[in-house]
């Protein structure tokens, strides 16, 4: 099969999809990147980075993602979090968005999502823009040339932003959908230019399948020591705390930068690429990322430039604030050449703590982190969502709930088995903010987050002299060489202690009023964290 070879008959009938004008079966990145320039959707940057706008969607439309209420996936789905859609409203959803797909353009990768061969799924990705073709390329695994040959797909996604749903006759909430069927193994976007929605599908995907089969599904980037991953960590935590910035270590092998699987064999990253947030992205802080922005295939989405020098503007958000960069994981030196590692030897839960409450880390006895990862508690940072303007605490179970459409326990319960089984430290890390409240205090020092991660992860953190917190229980270390002995107790940095101590029991309660849902599914040990803290 070759590159670039149009050929309209490849089994998309199979799936009903006929009448299309041009199908482009995967290209290269070559080719892509020419087809998007040519059709007028992106514009050629500084390296033959790829600069392009998502129009109105900046961010993921979670109210508009929806999963089929078939009987298959009934009893397995949690309802509370995934809004369900009618199996007869989806079926006009589909012969809808077919139709209107007939006499255009379309393009096709067909891909991997995991680097474990016995444990990916094969996904075939339908584009309507070759830009959003060379996003999933790019995010996603890409197979060597001779896997084509018979390539089957476990799942398809159909992505057609310029379909506009019809919410009364096709059961959803706007025009805007984003609709998973696991009996028909199809997943249909339509309105929305934003590509994370393909990543993000397909990760909800992997969220459901892996758990069935023992493996514990991540959102988490992880790293391992150079030539020894044994020693593995992985860092859980929303857009915005840091998976991407801290697991970037040079001094470590990069496995990947989000999405994780835990399996009998180890760790395993789903994707071959990162998507790194570039808001005031620099050469100094972050130099390997900074370089990603010049080179030839990185999309740049939703970025300030000069029309002239094509240079980006990295402090301008007036198009938002979630402006970004996706990348092959190679363009980063220290990448792991198979994305493969050991089974954790430290689990580090990263928080972005607006209430100025949390110290800087603190470590976790495994119920205690089995308490904190059914928490997530967070601050959702500006842009990564639509409407989030400024930091939001918020609790996203699991460190990932938007991703999450088994019950919450079922991921707790797998994390707590392999703690057990393979005894990994767990760490709570907050990148939030410190000296007060958002607003008033500053954001934590990076050079600070790094040499405490640094100290955790060679094991000289557990040497250190460790306090009880008394608001949460947790040890936190008392002295680390380099660092200002205040900044690892929060309340001394706050210019009023006593307003410390009324924002840290405002934090406790919100804490104890989200674990109650809870309650019924938890192990006791859990639940005297719950209470003891």
């Amino acid at each position: 099969m070759k590159t670039g070879h149009v050929n309209p008959d490849f089994e998309l009938e199979k799936q009903e999809i006929t009448g299309l004008d041009t199908v482009s079966y995967n290209l290269l990145e070559p080719q892509l990147v020419q087809a998007a320039l040519q059709r007028g959707e992106a514009t050629l940057g500084r390296g033959g980075a790829v600069l392009v706008s998502t129009g109105q969607f900046t961010g993921r439309s979670p109210n508009d993602k929806f999963v089929v209420r078939t009987p298959d996936v009934e009893d397995d789905i949690w309802w509370e979090n995934n809004q369900p859609m009618d199996p007869d409203a989806f079926d006009r959803l589909q012969a809808d968005m077919l139709e209107h797909m007939k006499g255009r353009d379309y393009f096709v990768q067909d891909l991997f999502g995991g680097a474990d061969p016995a444990n990916r799924l094969d996904v075939r990705v339908i584009t309507e823009l070759a830009w959003h073709a060379l996003f999933a390329r790019t995010m996603l695994r890409r197979p060597e040339r001779e896997e084509l040959d018979g390539f089957v797909a476990d799942f398809t996604i159909i992505n057609s932003p310029s379909f506009k749903a019809d919410p009364a006759r096709h059961g959803c909430r706007s025009e805007t959908v984003i609709a998973l069927n696991f009996e028909k193994k199809l997943i249909l976007i339509g309105n929305t230019e934003y590509a994370g929605e393909i990543k993000k599908s397909v990760f909800t995907l992997l969220n459901y399948i892996l758990p069935g089969k023992g493996i514990m599904a991540m959102h988490c980037s992880a790293n391992h020591a150079p030539g020894n991953p044994v020693d593995t960590a992985v860092f859980f935590g929303l857009s915005g705390t840091g998976k991407t910035t801290l697991s970037a270590d040079p001094s470590r092998v990069l496995i990947g930068d989000d999405e994780h699987g835990w399996s009998d064999r180890g760790t395993f990253n789903f994707e071959g690429g990162c998507y790194a947030k570039t808001i005031n992205l620099s050469p100094e802080a972050e130099p390997e990322i900074f370089a990603t922005t010049s080179k030839f295939g990185t999309i740049i989405e939703n970025m300030v430039f000069d029309p002239e020098t094509l240079e980006l503007d990295f402090e301008d958000d007036s198009l938002t604030a979630n402006m970004r960069c996706a990348y092959p994981l190679d363009y980063i030196s220290n990448a792991s050449d198979t994305a493969l590692g050991g089974h954790p030897k430290n689990i580090i839960m990263l928080t972005c703590d607006a209430f100025g409450v949390l110290p800087p880390i603190a470590r976790l006895t495994p119920a205690q982190a089995m308490y904190h990862f059914l928490s997530g508690f967070t601050s959702k940072v500006a842009g990564t969502e639509r409407g989030v303007t400024e930091p939001e605490p918020t609790f996203s179970t699991c460190f990932g709930a938007p991703f999450m459409p088994r019950r919450p326990e079922v991921y707790g319960n797998l994390l707590r088995d392999k703690i057990a089984k393979h005894g990994a430290t767990c760490w709570l890390v907050n990148t939030g903010w410190t000296g007060g409240a958002y607003g008033t205090g500053t954001r934590m020092p990076i050079k600070a987050t790094r040499a405490l991660l640094s100290a955790a992860l060679d094991g000289s953190l557990a040497e250190a002299k460790f306090r009880k917190d008394p608001n949460f229980g947790f040890d936190v270390p008392v002295s680390v060489p380099g660092l200002d002995d205040a900044l690892l107790d929060p309340r001394q940095t706050w210019s009023d202690p006593d307003a410390y101590d009324r924002q840290a029991q405002k934090l406790v309660e919100m804490f104890a009023d989200n674990f109650g849902k809870y309650a019924d599914y938890i192990d006791e040990d859990v639940k005297a964290v719950a209470i003891g803290q």
